[in-house]
């Protein structure tokens, strides 16, 4: 039997987020609150692809489409946003054999590529993907070019005194000591997020670099999702705001997704805030911390003092014969 492959409708979308439910490949930013949302700030196309045999799914690939120029371009996930993992996520796979496994696998992706390239034929494709998405050869065969992007992820699940005991010394340090009395560290709701997301905006002026994620796009995420799946920590000295870090979660990992700035204040407060984090996603049954990203020398001093695990992304590209004015099309996005 073949895999069909089509664009959700309305009502195949009251499925969409139990299809992500059941996927090892997806998490926060596949569910459809999150799609939908990316969708609206990006000023894209969402086409929720879902494959099926029979009436059973087998996989499910979010690509939003952006036209410049007169130029169509396909994204998972769109650009500028910061998602840092979106693509693909099989369904149902976890019990079949190696054979039977990569044969669905394939024949989804083939599938995927097959209605693109039909309905929007795009000049250019890219790709995030999530670190637990690991064969890469359907996205090949389709004439994707794959590099391989880092990661860290920090494992909750000895618990929170022995994983402390796993930091650097000075990560030790900062933890047991660096709090005063006068530093509090707590849930915060929208205010906190503007204040969080307006301060990663200056420091990135400050860089020269450019940054798209705005308050409005982090509080519709926060409604759109279950409650709970957005949070926003907040470091206050003296009744002052420090700094915080905006995170999502599902069952299994907590993302650090905006946040951490440089600040003034003479507290450890991106330690603490960290810390707070990860002291909370233990006591939500939640086995892993994601730090988003370890791909900047700069910042992985920092990110490598809580002794995580370096995980593997991929990013994926393909570009058609018009390349040069598909990459001038990207470029407007920014």
């Amino acid at each position: 039997m073949s895999i069909e492959i089509t664009k959700a409708t309305d009502d195949e979308l009251d499925d969409w987020n139990r299809h992500v439910e059941r996927s090892p490949h997806a998490n926060p930013f596949h569910l459809l609150g999150s799609l939908e949302t990316m969708a609206d700030h990006a000023n894209a196309d969402l086409h929720p692809l879902v494959g099926f045999k029979g009436q059973e799914p087998v996989g499910i690939f979010p690509v939003f489409e952006i036209e410049r120029m007169g130029v169509s371009t396909v994204f998972s996930p769109p650009p500028d946003l910061l998602i840092p993992y979106l693509g693909p996520a099989l369904c149902n796979v976890e019990k079949l054999k190696q054979r039977k496994r990569e044969r669905r696998h394939e024949k989804f992706i083939d599938g995927c590529f097959e209605w693109l390239d039909r309905a929007c034929d795009p000049r250019y494709v890219h790709v995030h993907t999530d670190p637990r998405y690991d064969d890469f050869r359907p996205l090949g065969w389709n004439g994707l070019e794959a590099s391989p992007n880092y990661s860290y992820r920090v494992d909750l699940t000895p618990g929170a005194d022995d994983l402390l005991k796993r930091f650097s010394s000075d990560a030790r340090s900062n933890v047991k000591n660096g709090a005063p009395e006068h530093c509090t560290i707590e849930e915060g709701g929208e205010d906190a997020i503007r204040r969080i997301v307006t301060q990663v905006a200056r420091r990135y002026d400050a860089q020269d670099e450019y940054y798209a994620v705005t308050p409005g796009f982090v509080i519709d995420l926060r409604e759109r999702l279950p409650d709970g799946c957005v949070r926003a920590y907040v470091c206050r000295v003296d009744g002052r705001f420090v700094g915080g870090m905006i995170t999502l979660e599902d069952d299994d990992i907590i993302y650090r997704w905006q946040g951490g700035a440089k600040h003034d204040a003479d507290v450890a407060a991106n330690d603490l805030v960290d810390w707070h984090i990860m002291r909370d996603a233990i006591e939500r049954d939640i086995d892993g911390y994601d730090l988003v990203g370890a791909n900047s020398r700069r910042l992985n001093g920092y990110k490598a003092k809580f002794n995580p695990e370096l995980r593997t992304y991929h990013q994926a590209e393909r570009a058609g014969p018009a390349l040069r004015i598909a990459r001038e099309a990207y470029l407007r996005l920014r």
